[in-house]
């Protein structure tokens, strides 16, 4: 989320992919944490898909910002 306000703030749509393709990634990461917390039963499947699902969702649409963004160019 904080990525994605910094890259806001910047002028260029070089400058705002490259904050936008950070926060994919944190969106990987957090992913990652998810799949950690289920193995050693922190959380239950059914908390574990909707998360997943959720993160999913937010890594396409931060995806097409990054294209749309490559295509301004």
């Amino acid at each position: 989320m904080l990525n994605i306000a910094e890259s806001s703030s910047r002028f260029s749509s070089r400058d705002r992919r490259h904050f936008i393709v950070i926060a994919r990634g944190s969106a990987f990461e957090c992913a990652a944490i998810m799949e950690y917390l289920f193995d050693s039963g922190e959380i239950t499947s059914d908390d574990y898909n909707s998360y997943f699902k959720r993160l999913e969702e937010i890594s396409k649409m931060l995806f097409a910002v990054i294209r749309k963004l490559e295509n301004n160019k």
